[in-house]
């Protein structure tokens, strides 16, 4: 009598067991706040990828032209998981920086520190730089090496669920676009900043299209010209917004 209701007692709590599991698994499957889930049922995951593949093809990113959307950057940035986001669209497709934070899980495409380019710890001595001990920094800069959100040096360190819901958003909201690019380096996302000025201050960004296609030509097609910022070519800055930053 006493093993059968210890069997018994045993399998209810097995149950109760899978069941909490099984719930857990499921709930985070389908919340927006972990982009980390594996389960074949991910609705994340289970529509036709949605962001743009690394390619070779030289015309893939030969845009005709470019906007700064403020609308699809406040969608994008308004997901779980992102501080803030670039987004630009151009005749044939749509280019989007992140900087991650901490309010989702599995935003990286694997475990570890070394998938993010920030080195946060000089919060706690008060200083910018840990190295140096310095306070200055480069203040035309959004994303810095030292106590900054994350950025995340190449496109596959981003977890392909993030980008998907990245590019389901903008699919969603401009279905028009061939492709979406998605990258959180950290160089890409200072370098629109540059052409996100531009557009703030309400200049055109017709005569800077060379260097947009430069630039995701580099960052997404295998491209061999490195870009430089806008404020390299030709000695200032079309929206700089300081001098250098001073040595300490």
């Amino acid at each position: 009598m006493f093993l059968s209701r210890l069997a018994r007692l045993t399998g209810a709590l097995v149950l109760i067991g899978c069941m909490s599991a099984c719930n857990y698994q499921d709930y985070h499957s389908k919340s927006l706040q972990d982009y980390g889930s594996r389960q074949r049922d991910d609705p994340k995951t289970a529509r036709v990828r949605s962001f743009g593949n690394y390619s070779a093809d030289p015309g893939r990113h030969e845009n005709q032209y470019f906007e700064y959307s403020a609308d699809l950057s406040r969608r994008v940035s308004g997901l779980p998981g992102i501080y803030t986001a670039l987004v630009f669209v151009t005749d044939r497709n749509a280019y989007v920086g992140i900087m991650t934070d901490w309010s989702a899980t599995g935003t990286k495409a694997r475990g570890g520190r070394n998938l993010t380019e920030q080195d946060n710890s000089g919060t706690m001595e008060g200083v910018y730089d840990i190295n140096s001990g310095s306070s200055k920094w480069d203040n035309r800069q959004l994303a810095t090496p030292y106590n900054s959100y994350f950025t995340h040096k190449d496109v596959s360190d981003l977890s392909s669920e993030l980008r998907q819901t990245i590019g389901d958003t903008i699919r969603r909201a401009h279905p028009t676009v061939q492709e979406v690019h998605v990258s959180g380096n950290r160089e890409f996302v200072n370098q629109l900043v540059e052409f996100a000025k531009l557009s703030w201050a309400g200049r055109s960004l017709n005569e800077v299209t060379p260097q947009f296609n430069q630039l995701v030509r580099y960052m997404f097609g295998m491209g061999h010209e490195i870009p430089v910022p806008l404020y390299e070519h030709d000695g200032d800055s079309p929206g700089g917004v300081g001098p250098e930053p001073q040595a300490r």
